[in-house]
């Protein structure tokens, strides 16, 4: 990808952590953020994330030349000048992605795709009076980018299938997993389904089944090894001797039960007040930046085991 050039728009978290995928797939990079407090304290901690990949043998050359495709600018401009790619990754709300696509398509080549990192707005939303428009799209992350290789492709109903076909060759390329939504709904695939599962977690805290640990217990000690290299259609499919019809015969009627009883949770402040509590008690709020590393450096394990395997 040596020939390509990408534009990152906010420099924060996500932001820094595309600069590495892309970085670490060959291309230059071009990262801007409006606040200049933000950019200047973006170099040190693409350092860190870069030399924790070199650690766990995650990139094959220098942190230092994988760090050097990396360039803070001053302005937007500069960011998008030549870019084949845009991943914008401003704050979350709607009156913000607005008012940066608005720029992003008046400043941006033709052919330049514009993609937001958006996690809950679809892209109709803030691109309907883009005289670009066509060439918008949501392309919402897993945090971190750069460890966890999925990314959601949501077009708006006028995205071209020119640029959701650029977009996906790019991240494909550059080392990530597309998949792409065939039309728009709020929160796309995977917000769904995680809240789904937050959902169902959290009534069975309200209620008094279990604590906090033991619900992590269940995903991170039972579901989550299956779903690290398979996903839940695979798993009853390698389920039951016949497959996924003999599954569901053996065992729908149940989930469909239990399905019935499961009421959508309303978050209240004194439920997530308590699991805050069990929370703090394990994991100091002052250690929380800490443990999201932790969290970056275990993952980087699985990630290097399942990079070794056969497709």
């Amino acid at each position: 990808m040596t020939n390509e050039h990408i534009a990152i728009v906010g420099a924060g978290l996500i932001g820094r952590a595309w600069a590495i995928v892309f970085a670490r797939a060959g291309c230059t990079v071009a990262i801007y953020d409006a606040v200049p407090e933000a950019l200047a304290d973006c170099g040190r901690r693409l350092q860190e994330n870069i030399a924790d990949l070199a650690h766990h043998s995650l990139i094959t050359e220098a942190p230092e030349r994988v760090l050097a495709r990396i360039r803070p600018v001053a302005s937007l401009a500069a960011a998008l000048k030549g870019a084949a790619l845009v991943q914008e990754n401003v704050r979350e709300t709607l009156e913000a992605k607005i008012a940066v696509f608005a720029e992003m398509d008046s400043l941006a080549a033709p052919d330049t795709v514009l993609a937001s990192s958006t996690s809950w707005l679809m892209a109709s939303q803030f691109s309907a009076g883009l005289a670009g428009r066509e060439r918008v799209l949501v392309g919402h992350p897993v945090n971190p980018p750069y460890l966890v290789p999925l990314v959601e492709i949501a077009p708006a109903p006028w995205t071209s299938p020119t640029a959701v076909e650029r977009a996906r060759g790019i991240y494909a390329r550059s080392g990530q997993s597309p998949v792409l939504l065939k039309k728009e709904i709020t929160g796309f695939l995977l917000n769904r389904i995680q809240g789904a599962v937050l959902n169902e977690a959290l009534n069975l805290y309200a209620d008094g089944y279990a604590s906090v640990e033991d619900l992590d217990k269940v995903l991170k000690d039972g579901l989550g090894l299956r779903w690290s290299f398979m996903g839940p259609f695979e798993t009853i499919d390698l389920n039951a001797p016949e497959g996924v019809v003999d599954y569901a015969r053996r065992y729908g009627p149940t989930y469909r039960d239990v399905a019935r009883g499961q009421l959508p949770n309303d978050w209240e402040s004194s439920l997530l007040a308590r699991i805050e509590a069990e929370r703090r008690s394990v994991l100091p709020a002052d250690r929380l930046a800490e443990r999201s590393r932790w969290r970056d450096n275990r993952l980087m394990a699985p990630v290097a085991h399942l990079r070794r395997q056969p497709p």
